[in-house]
């Protein structure tokens, strides 16, 4: 797959509308043309300690960030007409579908594929787990900041340009 917009939510809390921040990767011609990060104010607007243990965004960072329709307003710009890569894009998937739903905003059907489905098929038990971090490294690529929704992108956009 060449031309494709890798992308990764993270949430305040267990509902999954609540996405608190959203990294983009473009990639057009196997290149990367275009990168993507900002911080979004959730609705539900309250963060679970869990989330923020995992991604170490609170509160205070996203008070004044735009809510979802505004940013989404920019991402869709980006990303017409090319597929979504996501790793473990069910959860991905489902931010963005919860995320349209809160806001009532006709979904558009975005294509999406799976770069944890991909590398369970290509890489099989030569792999400990198929965590985002394993396969970035199995595929050449360093994750040092994982659960920033933009080097997340970046690792998937990594992984699916040598195995998808």
């Amino acid at each position: 797959m060449l031309d494709f917009a890798a992308i990764d939510f993270e949430t305040a809390n267990a509902n999954r509308c609540s996405v608190c921040s959203v990294g983009v990767v473009v990639v057009r011609g196997g290149k990367v043309t275009d990168k993507y990060y900002r911080l979004i104010h959730p609705v539900p607007n309250y963060y679970s300690p869990a989330n923020v243990s995992v991604h170490g965004i609170t509160k205070r960072d996203t008070e004044t960030a735009d809510t979802f329709p505004e940013v989404w307003a920019e991402v869709s710009q980006l990303i017409e007409g090319l597929p979504l890569v996501a790793h473990f894009s069910r959860f991905d998937e489902g931010c963005l579908k919860a995320a349209f739903e809160r806001f009532e905003m006709a979904y558009p059907g975005y294509e999406f594929h799976c770069t944890c489905t991909a590398s369970r098929k290509v890489f099989g038990r030569k792999l400990p787990d198929h965590k985002l971090p394993t396969v970035a490294m199995q595929c050449g690529y360093e994750l040092s900041r994982h659960h920033h929704a933009l080097a997340d992108a970046e690792a998937c956009a990594a992984i699916a340009l040598q195995i998808l």
